[in-house]
């Protein structure tokens, strides 16, 4: 539950006490008015813009959202599903927007690293911050929610490992709604040249059915030759709104292994965005999607080539079932000068109910001549002739139907080096899966 105090709606009045509430530099202030603004300014977005035509908003009513002003609460909170078992560099916990706990293990901090809430280092190391705060990677001024985003973040993580430092273990941060409430967290990671890490990031409500609204964004900036593992696994109530704006920018001979797993909410659009804008930085995103009920995930991807020589390997899967419905929509946009581009997507959508829809998007944006740049795309409902060959050997129906939702997406799970990660995402849909209509 939320305390008492909230305050509803993103309204003028309820803008200016949340900028009393908090204690920050002048310029961060100055910021959040300039993107207020342009919050105001914004439409929402319609049916009648590409983008959105295919998702529809029209119960989102911003006016009717709660939005805290002051401490929220404790309530049970959910248990983690990435980082049980494993040991953390660093850890994070938010609850509707608020901090909860977070933990860095000395080692690291004696090495320079910097993690933890948003909120605190950019009173401690206000110009770090602003060096990266909204200004490399996510356009706050792209639409309406990002703009709102940029004005009222309230909570987030900021890690920022220093020049050569190699993590070896995870950093874990995990943000999690009651019923009604608001999340418009930030995930901010700084890897300077030759620096390695991996980073968990989970969500999740209190209940499975409970409401709520999150406008959250990620930004992920790479130096030279850097290396990150990077996972989201998304898991909100099934009665959330999920809005988010993603961005990766890969400096020259970076790489990223960028995992999504998307299970939850009850309607969420994602910007997924990685620029290579350094020589020889390359990237792959493995995608996850699984939706029940009268889910709808909608998911943009873009591969933006700006220098020669890199790649990029993009690869979503989703399973389908009741009357729910997916959208992707990807682009690999290949710039003049990036030229010996290798750039690949594809997208294959398993259809477990006669009402379930998946609607898939590839395409190519390309100005230079020499490069390979691929992409596909496969949708289908799953054949009863291995199911009944399984039943005929003893299982069950709906424990064939497991095996070969679990099959469909192995090529991703593979690709995962994280156990944890693979095994989590792996019980997660296990669970979900019934019987195929």
């Amino acid at each position: 539950m939320v305390a008492s105090g909230v305050q509803t709606g993103f309204s003028q009045e309820n803008f200016a006490a949340f900028l009393l509430e908090r204690s920050e530099p002048n310029w961060l202030t100055d910021l959040r008015r300039d993107f207020w603004e342009e919050f105001q300014r914004r439409s929402m977005p319609t049916r009648a813009q590409e983008e959105w035509m295919r998702t529809d908003i029209r119960l989102l009513h911003l006016g009717q959202q709660e939005w805290p002003t002051t401490s929220v609460a404790q309530t049970e909170l959910p248990s983690a599903a990435l980082s049980t078992g494993v040991e953390l560099a660093g850890q994070t916990v938010t609850l509707n927007g608020r901090t909860q706990s977070h933990a860095l293990v000395a080692r690291w901090r004696e090495q320079g690293v910097i993690f933890g809430p948003l909120e605190s280092i950019v009173q401690e190391h206000p110009e770090l911050v602003r060096k990266y705060l909204l200004n490399r990677a996510v356009d706050p001024r792209y639409d309406k929610f990002s703009a709102l985003h940029a004005a009222c973040w309230g909570c987030g993580t900021i890690l920022f490992v220093p020049r050569h430092v190699c993590i070896d273990a995870p950093f874990h941060t995990m943000s999690i709604l009651s019923d009604g409430g608001v999340d418009l967290g930030h995930t901010l990671i700084v890897l300077e040249d030759g620096a390695e890490a991996s980073v968990l990031v989970e969500t999740a409500s209190c209940q499975p059915h409970d409401k709520g609204f999150h406008c959250g964004a990620t930004e992920i900036i790479q130096g030279a030759g850097s290396r990150l593992r990077f996972v989201g696994l998304q898991d909100w109530g099934s009665g959330v709104w999920h809005l988010a704006h993603q961005k990766a920018v890969l400096s020259k001979d970076a790489s990223l292994q960028w995992t999504i797993g998307a299970l939850g909410a009850r309607l969420a659009k994602v910007n997924q965005h990685v620029e290579l804008v350094g020589p020889g930085a390359e990237c792959q995103v493995n995608g996850v999607m699984f939706t029940e009920g009268k889910q709808h995930l909608s998911y943009h991807t873009l591969q933006h080539h700006m220098a020669p020589s890199c790649r990029s390997d993009f690869l979503y899967k989703a399973a389908l079932q009741d009357t729910s419905r997916t959208v992707w929509r990807g682009m690999i946009k290949v710039d003049q000068g990036a030229q010996k581009t290798d750039g690949y997507q594809r997208n294959d959508n398993l259809l477990l109910s006669a009402k379930a829809r998946a609607d898939a998007i590839p395409g190519l944006e390309i100005e230079a001549d020499d490069v390979r740049c691929t992409h596909g795309s496969t949708t289908g409902r799953v054949d009863e002739e291995p199911i009944f060959y399984a039943c005929c050997r003893g299982f069950t129906r709906k424990e064939a139907i497991r095996m070969i939702v679990t099959g469909f997406f192995q090529q991703v799970f593979d690709r995962i080096t994280i156990d944890s990660v693979r095994d989590a995402l792996g019980r997660s849909i296990a669970r979900r899966v019934r019987e195929y209509e």
